[in-house]
């Protein structure tokens, strides 16, 4: 008895060919442009740089709450800066005088 033996068809083979170079653009698409790729790596460089300066002002202003939060310690309250604070609260100011407003 006689076997045939088949030979694998042209066209599968293309387009077992075409289905991976198809899957092997996508990945190179999304290398470049994905989510995580390259040109989103300088978009992430770039955010990273402006929290650090946006954490670098917060510092700054939590270091100047601290500052002025230790002032108010009982046991170093200075009467000067109570005074100071009470007049601009109240807004009363002696004749005897100078006054300088300024924007807090």
């Amino acid at each position: 008895m006689p076997t045939r033996v088949k030979r694998p068809s042209l066209i599968k083979k293309l387009a077992i060919t075409a289905s991976l170079v198809g899957f092997l653009g996508y990945l190179g698409y999304h290398t470049l442009n994905g989510h995580f790729g390259i040109r989103s790596r300088d978009d992430m460089i770039d955010e990273i740089a402006v929290l650090q300066a946006r954490d670098a002002a917060l510092a700054v202003e939590i270091d100047s709450y601290r500052h002025r939060i230790a002032l108010l310690d009982p046991n170093r309250l200075d009467p000067d800066i109570l005074t100071e604070r009470a007049r601009s609260l109240l807004g009363m100011v002696r004749a005897d005088e100078l006054l300088i407003v300024t924007d807090d």
